[in-house]
């Protein structure tokens, strides 16, 4: 055998190999760093059970138990990842949140609340909306829970959200959102699509929408009370929920739901009337207080109906102004949830006030126009305020031969009301008749108490040292605050009280004030009045203080050119004078109090016999 010997040119191969190696190891180094640096779809293809990575563990689990909870629609519980969704046009501005479809956000663009912040009707969690239904295995879902994958398209100024929760391609639950260039109207819908072998169809799914108001005016006890769920149900009824306390309520054959936040309204508007649903408010406002942000909770539950074993449900969302003139324009009988007064009140409001006042501020400003009006309406009524002063002059004179009657007959109270009620027949004088102009007086008083703390138009408009017509004015804030007045003085208030106090001491002072025994003082009861009013409009509108102060300032004036240039006490005195030689025979309401007293008297005489 032959012996091998040492190869120099082997031993000198084995090294380059060896350096080569060595060399081609160390090129692919960062290489090595790239493949470290893979893409997440590149992980997702790894066993996660050797993974030390946790966060993909938790994931894992995280499907799992979705998918042991809610089986086929665990899907509907995943979340995207997808940003909150804005759609706008000229007038709002809406935020929706891919979880739960829900409205995070609804800004009015053309309007600022009291502090001059943007008016947001929906904001920090206020509004919560949620779509309850069963399915076949016994899971009751909710959708506040389901993300919802957005698509937003826009079409001749028309924007369009569509928000989809996927079982698949062909299954699936869609909320649409919907607003055309310039209205305050959103069109919202609720449709599913191949569901129907995957739910209880004998459950009805209950839609539940709940909103707590905000703080948009300075006195938040002022705007809490023309804050209000209202709706409207059969043909064109309206009601309301209480005002100053919790209250529920179920309604039947529904047609519209407003939750008003006195100036402003958040309203819900069926395609098709609603069968039965509950609505349900609560009081948030304690207090007259800054720190208050909320000032009621409003909640409505509404079960839907299956269109074939599918959802198909459609709303209109208005979300706007509660101004009369805007909410007419949509012909919905919207308008119907400003609470302008009942029966006539209502009706003086809308056909007479409304256009008038309407009509002025569309010439003058609104301080003006507020003047214009009341003079219109004491114009107006001057005939009655006539009448009532010519009957408070009658008493006046007649006055005399009343208290001889009383001292005559003070022990016999059923002959002294014959033998007065006879005088007044005989001067052709009626005590009634100082009344029956204040009964008149009244459809309008309270119309106008109605119309102006809900005439939006007032809103933000200045006047003199008022800065908000629809809010009180302030001319000094008080470092404390005292019972139903409040830590501020307003001056407008003032005024009217002092125009009353005067008011009432002209008309008082024309007639008796007869003090009967256990009976409090008369007149110390009407002069009462101006420091009630006092009290109870520090906190209200300077616009209605501003009227009754205007108002009350031309009646006096009305009833001294009456008094001074009309009216002569001395033919009055000689016309009474006239009338006791000529009694005019009683009728009506006097002649029957007449014969009952005349009766009264007999059984008296029998009965001392």
């Amino acid at each position: 055998m032959e012996e091998k010997k040492f190869d120099p040119l082997q031993f000198i191969g084995f090294v380059l190999i060896a350096l080569i190696v060595t060399y081609m190891l160390y090129m692919n180094k960062p290489a090595e760093v790239e493949e470290d640096k893979a893409s997440p779809s590149d992980i997702e293809a790894i066993d996660t059970t050797n993974s030390p990575n946790p966060i993909q563990i938790n994931d894992s689990l995280q499907k799992v138990n979705l998918q042991n909870t809610f089986g086929i629609f665990s899907n509907w519980m995943v979340d995207k990842g997808t940003e909150t969704q804005v759609i706008e046009n000229k007038k709002l501005l809406l935020e929706i949140s891919p979880k739960g479809g829900l409205l995070t956000k609804v800004r009015l663009k053309e309007f600022f609340n009291y502090l001059q912040e943007p008016m947001d009707l929906v904001k920090d969690g206020n509004n919560s909306f949620n779509l309850k239904f069963a399915t076949k295995d016994g899971r009751r879902l909710n959708t506040k829970d389901f993300y919802f994958t957005p698509s937003l398209s826009s079409r001749n100024g028309k924007e369009e959200l569509s928000l989809k929760a996927e079982i698949s391609k062909n299954q699936y639950i869609e909320f649409i959102y919907s607003v055309d260039v310039a209205t305050y109207l959103v069109n919202f819908s609720i449709r599913s699509v191949g569901i129907s072998p995957l739910l209880d169809l004998s459950e009805a799914p209950q839609m539940d929408w709940e909103t707590s108001t905000f703080r948009n005016s300075k006195s938040i006890d002022y705007e809490n009370r023309y804050t209000e769920l209202t709706y409207g149900y059969e043909e064109d009824k309206v009601d309301y929920l209480s005002l100053t306390g919790d209250d529920e309520e179920q309604a039947e054959e529904v047609r519209w739901i407003s939750f008003r936040q006195h100036f402003f309204s958040a309203i819900l508007i069926p395609k098709q009337k609603i069968s039965k649903l509950d609505l349900a408010s609560v009081n948030l406002a304690d207090d007259e207080s800054l720190e208050e942000v909320h000032t009621k909770k409003f909640s409505t539950s509404i079960p839907l109906t299956f269109e074939g074993g599918e959802l198909d449900s459609r709303f209109e969302y208005y979300f706007g102004p509660t101004d009369y003139e805007t909410l007419k324009t949509y012909d919905r009988d919207l308008e119907s949830s400003i609470p302008l007064g009942w029966g006539i009140f209502g009706w003086i409001n809308r056909f007479i006030f409304m256009p008038l006042f309407g009509f002025l501020s569309g010439i003058f400003p609104y301080g003006i126009s507020i003047i214009i009006m009341t003079l219109i309406v004491r114009l107006a009524m001057s005939p009655v305020t006539y009448k009532s002063y010519v009957s408070q002059i009658k008493m006046k004179l007649l006055r005399p031969e009343v208290e001889e009657l009383n001292k005559k007959y003070k022990d016999n109270a059923v002959k002294k009301q014959q033998e007065t009620m006879s005088l007044y027949n005989r001067a052709g004088a009626n005590p009634m008749s100082g009344c029956i102009p204040a009964l008149i007086q009244l459809p309008v008083f309270y119309a106008l108490f109605s119309f102006f703390p809900v005439a939006f138009v007032l809103r933000q408009k200045s006047f003199l040292w008022a800065d908000d017509l629809s809010s009180y004015d302030s001319v000094m804030e008080l470092p404390f605050n005292i019972p139903f007045y409040g830590d501020h003085i307003s001056l407008f208030p003032i005024l009217a009280s002092v125009a009353i106090f005067f008011y009432t001491r002209m008309t008082t002072g024309q007639q008796p004030m007869p003090q009967q025994p256990g009976m409090p003082n008369m007149k110390i009861i009407i002069y009462l009045m101006p420091l009630m009013m006092l009290f109870f409009f520090n906190n209200y509108a300077s616009g209605l203080s501003l009227y009754y102060f205007v108002s009350n300032l031309l009646t006096i004036f009305l009833m001294l050119v009456i008094k001074n240039y009309i009216v002569d006490d001395t033919k009055i005195h000689a016309k009474i004078e006239e009338n006791k030689k000529k009694p005019k025979k009683a009728g009506g309401f006097s002649a029957r109090l007449q014969k009952a007293m005349d009766q009264a008297e007999k059984q008296k005489n029998l009965k001392k016999k």
